[in-house]
This record gives C-alpha cells, structure tokens and sequence, in this order.
C-alpha cells in the first residue's frame, strides 16, 4: 500500500513541477539561440568582405538551425507551430526552412498502446467492433493530434481518424504563456510589432483546437461554402462522418494525394522539367485555386481555414488541392472584415494614402520613425497583408536596418486580425516555395469590390470604373509570374 501511495506522490510531484521544468528548459534554449545571434552581429561586423560575410551568416544560420530544430522537436506541443510559422521560405533563412518545414507532419508519435484505449473510452466500442482495419502505424503526427488510416465495419472506403494526443493542452498552454513573456521582450528591444497581442490570439485560437467536435462543424460550413459559391469545387475538403466525432476523436473521408512538399520529388519522377511550362503551369494553378478558395472565404464569407502550412495541403490528381484540419478556423466581424476589403483594395491600387487610413481603420496604430511615412505606411500594409515580395527581394527580414518595421513601429495590432495576417503570411511561403511571386489583393480585388458593393460602402459607378481599371491592367501584366 505504501508503495502505491509513493507511486502517487511520484506522479503528482512530477505533474505540479513538470511546467516549471518546461519553461526553464525553453528559456534556457532560446536564450542560447538569441544570444548567439547577438553576438554573432557584433563578430561579422568587424568583416568587411561581403561574400565572406555571407558565408559567416549561412554557417551560423544553420548552426542555429539546429538547435531551434531540437527544440522544437524534443519539447513538441505549441513549438511544432511555432516551427510550421518561423520555417517559411519568404521568412526565414534557408537553413532554417531546411529544417523546420519536415516538422509539419513529422511531429513525435503516441504509441497504439494509449491510443487504443483513448479511442476506445471515446467511441465506447472496441476497435475490432468499430473498424474492419486499423492501421497503428500514423499517417501523418502533428501538434494537437495524430492521424490513422482505416476503414470502418461494413464500408467500402478508407476514412482518417484523428486522435488527439493526451495531456497535451495543459503543455500547450504552458509555452504559450512562456513564449507571450519572450514576446514581449523581443518587442521592447529588437522588433517594433505589437507581438503579445498576436501571442494572445494564439493561445484564444489554440484554445479552440482541442474541441473536434467544433472543428467538424467548421469543415462542413466551409464545404458546404465553397460548394455553393463555385460550379466547380476550388479545394477538396474532407466529408466528416458524423456517428464517429468526439471532443477528442474526429473521422473523416481519406482523400488520396501528395503532400505539396513532394510536389517537385513527383514532377522529377514523372520525367518532368520542374522549372518547364507544364510544371509552372501545374503550380500556377494550384496556387491560384488555393488562393481564390482562401479570397471568397475571408473577403465574402469571413469563415475561414486559418492553418494554410505545407503539412495541411495535398495535391490530388489533376493538381486538385485539397485543403486538411480545421482546427484552426477564424470569423471575422463584418467591420475588419470591409475594413481588410478596403486595405486589399488601397494595395491592388497602390493607394499610400487610402492604405495608411485603411490600417487605421482596422485598428492598427503605429508610430512614425521617418520622415517619408506614407510610403513607409504602404510597405508596411504590403508586408503584412499581401502575399507578392517587392522586386529582387527572395525573404523578408525584419531585423534588416533598411526595414519597415524599424521606420515604423506598430504599437497596437488587433488580436482578431492575426488569423489573417498568419493566413497570407502562409500562402506567401507557400507561393514561394513553388518559385512564384504573385499578389493576393491583385487576385482578391473583384471579391474585395464584390464585398464592399454590397455593404453599401462602394457605390455603383466606383465599381465599374475599378472593374474598367482591372481589364485595363490584366491587358498589361500577366498576373501571374514566375
């Protein structure tokens, strides 16, 4: 009897100190990555020649690679996401990306012996009695949840069941409080952007992904959306089975594709030249389904998917996309939602003095640290919510000396907008790594206008002669580039 009371006291001691452990083992490894970085400017400062210089920062960048990989990988739970955010072509370095991007869904296992009686307390059927075959083995392992193939008893096609991993809200909710703290000490030295209010939404969003049962429903509206608003379907989106979906349990419809991280292995594979017309063409119509899919659901119905990372796309035949978890989902209020029609609007049009308005309008204060702060204000609502980079410019960085943020500060950010920020800032990386550069309010314009008309803030006669504008530029430009 004393032995299991000590078994007891064992497991409580280790339950109660277990978040202490995590937050100094995070503090302690991201102090290391951010001091090296520190030093590291001082030291290549003193290096005069540029390429040598370069090369100094590539090494460095992939050392630290490493150990922000580790990390992320060893402490698992909000740090895989944090991984999935960082680890964009467009962002990060490519070291960096190398690294981070096979954490999508390559995220540690839990093993058949807790996921069978989860599964089973869930359902409240053995899984002999419920399935005709189980595969143990996942398909597929992220943050939140993993996933199984399997087909149920006395049906024809596989399904997916995704099965959350237990215990882990309590450490998500422990590293987002610990990275909220590191926010804010990044923002009062070294990045002049309003990050605790962004950490702050996270942890509202994530809150929302341990409920499958929401996340069920979100699929069904956002296909049962797209459905209604296109003759042809711009993205799969998986059926759910409804008898099989628990808070903790979600089974839905196996649909058959490649990870678009495959994407050019399959393209070489096939004997096609990944940087020839068919493959561009492929891509450019991949991108652009993505795109108008993720336009009519922010712009037009204010529902959206909100986790566009490279782990929850598949290509299907065709070059089908199909777009998966919906844990992650956001609606917009209708003011944001005009008031971010408007910005896209002001960009598409390269109106500076509409789109300092516009992001005033959506809440986002700044402070002017230059004197040109119109332009300055037009880069800033470029950078944060188009997807196209300006000429010559492969990744942003924002610690740069020359960038926008430190010419201006962004001092409050509304906490609703970071699922769109997040959202553009992922089909950006994602446009990216398929090498093509193209703007989302160029693409989004006639949704943006289409929003605004019936809302009664765009007039008649506005419409028209924007539309007139539009024919006139698609008659000059391409729309998509390479």
């Amino acid at each position: 009897m004393a032995c299991v009371d000590f078994k007891e006291l064992q497991e409580k001691l280790s339950t109660q100190f277990r978040p202490w452990q995590r937050s100094f083992q995070f503090w302690a490894r991201a102090a290391d990555i951010y001091a090296g970085y520190k030093v590291f400017q001082v030291r290549v400062s003193f290096e005069k020649d540029v390429e040598k210089a370069e090369l100094m920062w590539e090494r460095h960048h992939e050392h630290a690679a490493d150990k922000l990989y580790s990390m992320c990988y060893d402490m698992g739970g909000f740090f895989l996401k944090v991984a999935q955010v960082v680890g964009k072509p467009d962002l990060a370095p490519a070291a960096w990306v190398r690294k981070l991007v096979t954490l999508c869904d390559q995220a540690p296992k839990t093993p058949s012996n807790v996921v069978r009686p989860l599964l089973e307390k869930e359902l409240g059927k053995s899984i002999e009695e419920m399935f005709e075959n189980f595969e143990w083995d996942p398909i597929g392992s992220a943050s939140i949840a993993q996933v199984h193939r399997a087909r149920l008893k006395g049906d024809k096609k596989d399904v997916v069941v995704k099965v959350q991993h237990p215990g882990v809200q309590d450490l998500m909710m422990t590293d987002l409080r610990n990275l909220q703290a590191f926010a804010l000490c990044l923002q009062k030295t070294d990045l002049k952007f309003d990050l605790f209010s962004v950490c702050k939404e996270m942890e509202k969003q994530i809150g929302y992904e341990f409920d499958f049962t929401r996340e069920a429903l979100a699929m069904d509206r956002i296909r049962n959306f797209l459905s209604e608003n296109n003759k042809k379907m711009l993205v799969k989106v998986p059926r759910v089975i409804r008898d099989v979906v628990t808070r903790r349990v979600l089974v839905m419809e196996y649909i058959d594709g490649i990870p678009i991280l495959n994407l050019k292995d399959e393209i070489m594979k096939r004997g096609i030249n990944p940087d020839g017309k068919i493959a561009v063409a492929s891509k450019q119509n991949i991108l652009k389904s993505l795109s108008l899919a993720y336009g009519q659901m922010i712009l037009k119905s204010g529902f959206f998917h909100a986790d566009p990372h490279p782990g929850n796309i598949l290509i299907c035949k065709g070059s089908q996309v199909a777009l998966l978890d919906y844990g992650q989902v956001k609606e917009l209020p209708n003011s944001l939602r005009f008031g971010y029609a408007n910005l896209i609007l002001a960009i598409a049009d390269n109106d500076h003095i509409r789109a300092s308005e516009g992001l005033r309008e959506l809440g986002i204060n700044t402070l002017s640290l230059c004197d040109n702060e119109k332009e300055e204000l037009f880069k800033l609502a470029q950078v944060m919510f188009d997807t196209k980079l300006p000429p010559g410019v492969k990744m942003l960085q924002p610690y740069a000396e020359d960038a926008t943020l430190k010419k201006v500060a962004v001092q409050a950010f509304p906490e609703e907008l970071f699922s769109v920020l997040r959202t553009v800032h992922l089909l950006r990386g994602l446009s990216v790594g398929l090498g093509l550069n193209y703007s989302c309010a160029e693409e989004w314009r006639p949704i943006a206008e289409e929003a605004l008309y019936h809302s009664g803030r765009l007039k008649d006669e506005n419409l028209k002669s924007r539309n007139l504008r539009r024919r006139r530029f698609l008659r000059r430009s391409s729309g998509w580039r390479k």
